[in-house]
């Protein structure tokens, strides 16, 4: 057995952070976490925010948490990286402050200067040099040009552009700099020279001194300065690796770290992955290839905006009550992710007992617009084919298949552009929930595999990361050594009839309502 590391992983989400020890040994094994949640800000004009502050914040309080749970020290702690939500605008002065709040991945103001987008020939040319294209309003390029053109005295202040871990890193750190994840999601990154285009700089507008160095996932940032140290609880000088973006290492801590693998993620968001060897895009789709950790492999990607937060939407505004009562006959503690997991446990109780598809009942999961298989932030969830006789428990179950039959969704439109994996490894806190597998496995068709804690696997493959940075192993395939059994979902052949009908009853629901959505939805200009 190898001598054990440990290190400290951030999983930094849409509304809160959960921080992570691991021991790295034969094994990847975590041994403490804690969390804490923070601000998500929305806006009628289509805003979408958060404070970095908060971020900070949180992770200082919960380094602390975690440290003092165990029977290590703050030298104990080798290293630390980061998991982190994408697309965010981080604008940072050069002291790493934020000028303004980050603007989150959900923010949608710049549809007010994107017109109708580039033209066919800047399309093509950033296809050419990225192999993908900025078409969504909520492209962090876009959101970098609408401060630009409305908070002038805030633009002129910026010092780097950086994204949510990227500004976390710098804040540890005092250097700036950005993954090729994170370079790769501004749009800005040519992907055959590997750095920052200065054709797509000049084509977008974008001030190339704006644009931080970059650096593989795996490479070191810096060290903990001594101020960072004293407010984090750490010691100075310890390591830190810039880490990844959630898309990139969701898959590699789920295992998804071959060419031809796919997962399924129900997070907050959810998506739909698959690992290739050439860079793919589908516009009329909106799926692109991403660039992954690994050198050569990129990541083909379709995703959802709401997955797990319909469920949340669920336990706020549909199950509130029950879910009380249910509550108050556990032994719960005041930690989000115990109340959790008992709100799955709540789930799997009642959603068990209503048959397959709902009794007719069909609900769509865009409870804040969508991005794939078609971009329409005007979008909305629908509980479609509400009988007298329909229940609360027959809502809910269509909640869990609406999401469901989203990755179904999202999956075939990956499957007209390349081959995807005959078992597809689920994650995300919607995985805890064996109920929610079986219901994946018996909508998609495909056997279904999920690992321990699959809430965890984000910052699981941070830790791999710094595996890797720290030559535990040689390369990131490795990780499949170093992470727990899974657990195997087959598909029930006697629900796919009921499924087949209600998922072509789903696809119909966009199509016949778009107008109506545009008419009800359209945002305010600024």
């Amino acid at each position: 057995m190898s001598s054990p590391v440990f290190v400290i992983t951030y999983d930094v989400g849409t509304t809160g952070v959960k921080t992570c020890i691991y021991e790295i040994s034969d094994k990847i094994t975590q041994i403490e976490s804690s969390y804490a949640g923070y601000n998500l800000y929305i806006f009628d004009n289509g805003g979408a925010e958060q404070d970095p502050d908060e971020w900070w914040e949180a992770i200082c309080k919960t380094t602390k948490q975690a440290l003092n749970k165990t029977s290590l020290n703050k030298d104990d702690i080798k290293a630390v990286s980061f998991c982190s939500q994408m697309q965010c605008l981080v604008l940072s002065d050069n002291k790493a402050r934020p000028v303004r709040r980050a603007m989150s991945y959900m923010d949608n103001r710049a549809r007010q200067l994107f017109g109708r987008g580039p033209s066919i020939i800047k399309l093509l040319t950033w296809i050419r040099l990225t192999g993908i294209a900025p078409t969504s309003t909520k492209d962090p390029l876009w959101k970098y040009k609408w401060v630009e053109r409305y908070e002038g005295e805030v633009f002129s202040r910026v010092y780097k552009w950086l994204d949510a871990k990227d500004y976390l890193a710098a804040r540890l750190t005092g250097v700036f700099a950005m993954t090729e994840g994170s370079a790769h999601a501004t749009a800005l990154f040519d992907t055959h020279l590997r750095g920052w285009s200065k054709k797509l700089c000049k084509i977008a507008g974008v001030k190339r001194e704006h644009l931080p160095e970059i650096i593989k996932s795996y490479d070191k940032v810096g060290g903990i300065t001594p101020r960072a140290a004293e407010e984090i609880g750490l010691a100075a000088g310890t390591p830190v690796y810039g880490g990844g973006g959630d898309a990139e290492l969701v898959g590699i801590g789920a295992g998804a770290v071959e060419q031809g693998s796919t997962h399924i993620y129900i997070g907050t968001s959810g998506w739909v992955s698959t690992v290739t060897k050439k860079q793919v895009v589908d516009i009329s789709a909106s799926i692109g290839s991403i660039v992954g950790c690994q050198p050569g492999l990129y990541n083909y990607f379709a995703e959802m905006e709401t997955a797990g937060k319909s469920l949340e939407w669920v336990k706020d505004h549909l199950a509130l009550d029950e879910i009380d009562i249910y509550l108050e006959k556990k032994d719960v503690t005041e930690d989000p992710e115990s109340v959790y997991l008992s709100l799955f446990d709540y789930l799997c109780e009642v959603i068990r007992k209503v048959p397959a598809g709902s009794n007719g009942v069909v609900f769509t999961p865009w409870l804040h617009g969508n991005r794939c298989p078609f971009e329409d932030s005007g979008a909305r969830g629908i509980f479609f084919n509400i009988g007298l006789e329909t229940g609360k428990t027959a809502l809910i179950r269509s909640v869990v298949e609406g999401i469901a039959f989203h990755c179904r969704y999202m999956l075939e439109a990956q499957k007209r552009k390349i081959e995807t994996s005959e078992i597809i490894i689920a994650c995300g806190g919607g995985a805890l929930s064996p109920v929610v597998c079986q219901i994946l496995a018996d909508i998609i068709g495909h056997k279904v595999i999920t690992r321990p804690e699959p809430q965890n696997v984000g910052a699981l493959g941070a830790a791999v990361l710094i595996a890797k940075a720290i030559g535990k192993i040689s390369s990131i395939e490795g990780a499949k050594d170093l992470l727990p059994e899974h657990r195997l979902f087959v598909p029930n052949p006697e629900h796919k009839a009921v499924y087949d009908r209600n998922f072509s009853v789903f696809k119909s629901l966009y199509k016949n309502n778009k107008k109506s959505f545009a008419l009800l939805n359209t945002v305010n200009e600024k």
